[in-house]
């Protein structure tokens, strides 16, 4: 790492940059079972620490729905 990495918050702990990963890998791919494996977690461990990363995952599925059922009905 450069030495201004090294000296952000970001790398204060090393446990902070897997936490990070972790957190960045969950909300890119918004699938929990993939990640929790990845990084030596059951799925079930991935949720109890992690789930707050996909909090705004269910409004953009909303949206999304919303936007699909609002093309259908030809708005």
């Amino acid at each position: 790492m450069t030495p201004d990495r090294v000296d952000s918050l970001l790398a204060a702990v090393p446990y902070d940059l897997r936490h990070a990963g972790v957190s960045l890998g969950l909300r890119s791919t918004g699938d929990p079972a993939r990640i929790a494996e990845r990084a030596g977690h059951s799925v079930e461990i991935m949720m109890s620490t992690y789930s707050w990363v996909l909090d705004d995952k269910d409004k953009a599925a909303n949206r999304a729905i919303e936007d699909a059922l609002d093309e259908d009905l030809g708005d």
